[in-house]
């Protein structure tokens, strides 16, 4: 009889949509992350017990020094990545005050791309549908 594989529960994670000026703010992982240098919508792992809009808000103060609220789910996707599978929420995101200057705090650069150009830079594989329905439009009313 063989043993049951052992199997983790998805790794939640919650990540901004955040628009300034009809732009979408993109970061690049640092190069020895996991999917180092690819670029993403900043956020990150929701904590045991945290609501992922706060999480939302506290990975992009830790990451990029801007202090947002997360507005509305734009997105809910799941990937299988070989190391870990993901649940990944993304949110419409807004600056909490006035707009903010991005820092390098944990991330290796940041971009304000426009919808169109947001194909142009190599993404996570999570991020494809959300992608998909940013160049239909579909989330134009966001931008």
């Amino acid at each position: 009889m063989s043993e049951p594989l052992e199997t983790k529960p998805p790794l939640l994670v919650a990540a901004a949509v955040l628009c300034h000026e009809g732009r979408v703010l993109l970061t690049r992982r640092m190069p020895g992350d996991t999917l180092g240098g690819l670029w993403e919508f900043p956020g990150g792992k929701v904590e045991s017990g945290e609501d992922p809009k706060a999480a939302v808000a506290r990975e992009c103060l830790e990451e990029c020094g801007i202090d947002l609220m997360a507005i509305d789910i734009l997105d809910v996707t799941f990937h299988s990545y070989p190391q870990r599978d993901l649940l990944l929420l993304f949110y419409a995101c807004s600056f909490a005050g006035p707009p903010q200057d991005v820092q390098h705090i944990e991330v290796a650069d940041h971009v304000w791309a426009l919808p169109s150009e947001i194909r142009g830079y190599p993404l996570p594989p999570a991020d494809e549908a959300l992608v998909h329905k940013i160049e239909r439009g579909d989330l134009s009313r966001f931008f």
